[in-house]
């Protein structure tokens, strides 16, 4: 715990079972750390200190600390209280000993380790907390403490061609002593960034569970970058691989002292002769399948070769015919017997009782193999069969190289009415981008645990609908994926936009995907940077996204064992592929990566040539972009709104607002525009639709706040009332001065109603000024004389 510091309490426990879990991160630092040590503690099959091993419910809790710097925290101290010297005892009991089930032992035993982060340490301790869950630790660092847990379920699920992994995560604003702004006061559905950080616990979590471990489980883990070099990329990969190890190895320490087995007998794989008999079937036919260029009819020749492989193996049964009765792994094949042999009298030289026996032929037994198996088999096998033809061939399914990119077809001002628009076409992979601009009130507001309020002046929304596959399905609200894409997209052309003072709008992205065959997060960013340039926004330079893809052990396919990347890679070689690597940005640095791994890992050699490889390809997309037809029209439409910024006094912004708000609404109202956005530090925005009701409001603002100097000339000023020494003119609204009845006219007049009236407009000039202000207008020694 932290010293001098007033203990943590936990606040908001979840039960057990299914809810979904809970991060709250209070403090300033990264809370999806904690997901490691929670998955290590468990009980799961992986090798590695990363695993995870719970399902069900994660209930996380959290408390925020007092704020105070870092540097003052002192030196946390691992604690460890040991158990009792150990006797003769069942496993039962010596888990209750442990803490791990039920609270029948109310004695709690807390296993800690405290692990060095830089300049701080991280405290992570288990076993006195949560000890019905299959594994449970609290993570202290700096500010923020987290409870998380992990369960098990006790029935491993039906198999399948991926691991029953879920993550959620969610934080409470409580953490930082708020509620909700909206009307329910409790959090609702799952955020963007939290749905961001689930998704990034669940990349590093999934490649280190061995095939074959179907229980279900629930956890937690995921960055972007400011046009960053590939090689200032990999040294910052590399120091961060040195720390990552350093907190593996003392998680793996920890494991040592409280740990639970691996659970190495629940991992269930597809009889080993499966895999020759899949392809004794299918083999030639996959062959020729793969070589189909276009998805949709080599998605159907597989999926008819797949049907066909399940009618025989799991219908009619599946007839070894090799010569030798037995598969490669010597399996036996099954044989069953005649019921009786066949009696055979032979004619001519056969004496009476001459009887000779022709036995039958023993016919092997069909066999019969899971629907579920099958597919999995039939997977992998299509899998194995494409990394051969790429590597063997030098060609991928569709024709290409490996350093070949798709053809690409751009174009933009497609939709008349939108402020911007592109279609951006790569091979079978199509964005439809639109751009709208706005004024702050379409910014995206966002409850956090920091501030009130957060506002972002720019974001870009990513939707995969169901027919850009070819296929019906539900439409409802965004998936994961489609929020994790959307992001790796926003982030990739945010770097790239004008600031808020150049540019002063909100700007949104919407990116459709019209066709999708791999890689359409990286469409979005080149559809997007393309609709941003017709819509007008300054952008900095031009930015787009590519894919990477490899095949690892090129070995095991007749390579030379060097691993093999691939450039601009479709659906079906991200899906047997060792890698996918999306790198955004231009020639000189990245803007956005993110890579998702199948393998245990890949070093940085081999990480540092899919960069290099990736900037040429990004060089060649741009080249291509540039050649769109129509091209971006680089100009405000005519349809977008018009955002005027001027700067006033700070004190003067109550002018403007009035009383209520009532002086604001007067002045939208009468000039007809759309909004007028104020701001504490003399900044006012006007939003409006046409240039004259624009000037208008510019006009009234301007007049409403001006300082008036000796000299100035006021046109067409109303005469408001009159007096025996002169008149009164309003030179604005509520802005009011003397004109002197000597200075209405170069004649002497006797009386000024003899020639001027209530309402009528004069032309002056600001002769006096004494700064005696009284509520809106001026002192009786302002004046003004007429100009003539």
């Amino acid at each position: 715990m932290l010293a001098n510091a007033t203990p943590p309490t936990l606040l908001h426990a979840h039960g057990a079972g299914p809810p979904p879990p809970l991060l709250l991160r209070a403090g300033t630092r990264d809370s999806s750390r904690s997901l490691f040590f929670a998955a290590a503690a468990a009980s799961s099959s992986s090798s590695s200190c990363h695993s995870p091993g719970g399902r069900g419910g994660v209930p996380l809790f959290f408390r925020s600390l007092p704020c105070f710097p870092f540097e003052s925290l002192p030196r946390l101290r691992a604690t460890q209280h040991r158990p009792p010297p150990p006797r003769s005892i069942t496993s039962a009991e010596q888990s209750e000993e442990r803490g791990y089930a039920g609270t029948a032992n109310s004695t709690l035993y807390k296993y800690s380790v405290n692990i060095p982060f830089g300049n701080r340490h991280i405290l992570v301790e288990t076993g006195h907390i949560g000890r019905q869950a299959s594994a449970s630790v609290t993570v202290t660092d700096g500010e923020t403490i987290v409870y998380c847990s992990v369960c098990l379920s006790d029935v491993p699920s039906e198999p399948s061609d991926f691991f029953p992994l879920a993550v959620n995560y969610q934080e409470r604003l409580s953490a930082a002593g708020r509620t909700s702004g909206g009307f329910f006061k409790r959090e609702g559905r799952a955020k963007d960034h939290e749905v961001l950080i689930c998704r990034l616990i669940d990349r590093p979590l999934r490649p280190t569970m061995p095939k074959g471990f179907y229980h279900e489980t629930q956890i937690l883990s995921w960055g972007y970058c400011n046009f960053l070099t590939e090689e200032r990329l990999l040294k910052a990969v590399e120091i961060g691989q040195v720390a990552v190890r350093e907190i593996c190895n003392e998680v793996e320490a920890l494991v040592k002292k409280c740990g639970k087995p691996k659970m190495v007998e629940a991992i269930k794989l597809p009889p080993l002769e499966l895999y020759r008999h899949v392809e004794d079937i299918s083999g030639d036919e996959l062959v020729k399948a793969l070589q189909i260029k276009n998805k949709i009819p080599r998605r159907k020749a597989l999926s008819a070769i797949e049907d066909k492989v399940l009618t025989i193996l799991t219908e009619k049964g599946y007839i070894f015919k090799g010569e030798v009765p037995g598969d490669a792994e010597g399996v036996p094949v099954a044989y069953e017997d005649e019921d009786e042999d066949e009696v055979v009298v032979v004619d001519g030289e056969v004496d009476e009782g001459d009887v000779h026996i022709k036995p039958n032929s023993r016919k092997p037994i069909p066999l019969l193999f899971s629907e579920v198996d099958v597919k999995l088999v039939f997977k992998e096998v299509t899998s194995k069969f494409l990394r051969k033809r790429i590597v063997e061939g030098g060609k991928r399914s569709d024709g290409r190289s490996p350093l070949q990119i798709r053809p690409i077809n751009s174009q933009c001002g497609l939709l008349p009415r939108a402020h911007g628009s592109a279609l951006f076409t790569r091979g079978e992979t199509q964005s439809l981008a639109v751009v709208t601009l706005g004024d702050k009130q379409m910014a995206q507001r966002i409850d956090n645990l920091v501030d009130t309020e957060e506002l972002k002046r720019f974001y870009l929304q990513y939707s995969f609908p169901p027919s850009c596959v070819g296929e019906v399905g539900r439409m409802g609200a965004p998936s994961r994926r489609e929020i994790g894409h959307g992001m790796l997209a926003e982030r990739a052309l945010e770097p790239i936009l004008p600031s808020e003072e150049d540019f002063p709008y909100t700007i949104r992205v919407e990116s459709t995907i019209t066709e999708s065959n791999g890689s359409s997060s990286m469409a979005s960013v080149c559809g997007g940077c393309l609709a941003l340039l017709d819509a007008g926004v300054p952008v900095k330079c031009s930015v787009a996204g590519i894919a990477m893809g490899m095949v690892l052990d090129t070995k095991e396919f007749g390579g030379d064992g060097t691993p093999l990347i691939l450039s601009d890679i479709s659906g079906s070689e991200d899906a047997s592929g060792d890698m996918d690597l999306k790198v955004a940005g231009d020639e000189n640095g990245i803007t956005a990566f993110q890579m998702d791994i199948k393998v245990g890992g890949i070093t940085l050699p081999v990480m540092e040539q899919a960069l290099l490889q990736a900037r040429d390809g990004r060089k060649h997309v741009i080249s291509e972009m540039l050649k769109c037809s129509p091209p971006p029209c680089k100009k405000l439409s005519e349809y977008a709104p018009l955002i005027h910024v001027m700067k006033v006094k700070p004190e003067k912004v109550n002018l403007i607002i009035g009383s209520g708000g009532k002086k604001v609404k007067s002045i939208i109202e009468e000039t007809g525009i759309e909004a007028i956005d104020t701001q504490d530090d003399g900044i006012v925005k006007i939003t409006a639709k046409d240039l004259s009701s624009l000037e208008k409001s510019k006009a009234i603002i301007t007049n409403l706040t001006m300082v008036p100097t000796v000299g100035d000339i006021y046109r067409s000023c109303e005469i408001k009332s009159i007096a025996p020494y002169g008149v009164f003119v309003e030179i604005a609204p509520g802005r009011e001065g003397l004109c002197h009845i000597s200075e209405l006219s170069s004649n002497w007049l006797a009386k000024a109603e003899d020639v001027f009236k209530v309402g009528d407009r004069i032309d002056v000039k600001l002769i006096e000024l004494q700064l005696l202000e009284f509520g809106r207008g001026f002192s009786s020694n302002v004046k003004f004389k007429q100009l003539l």
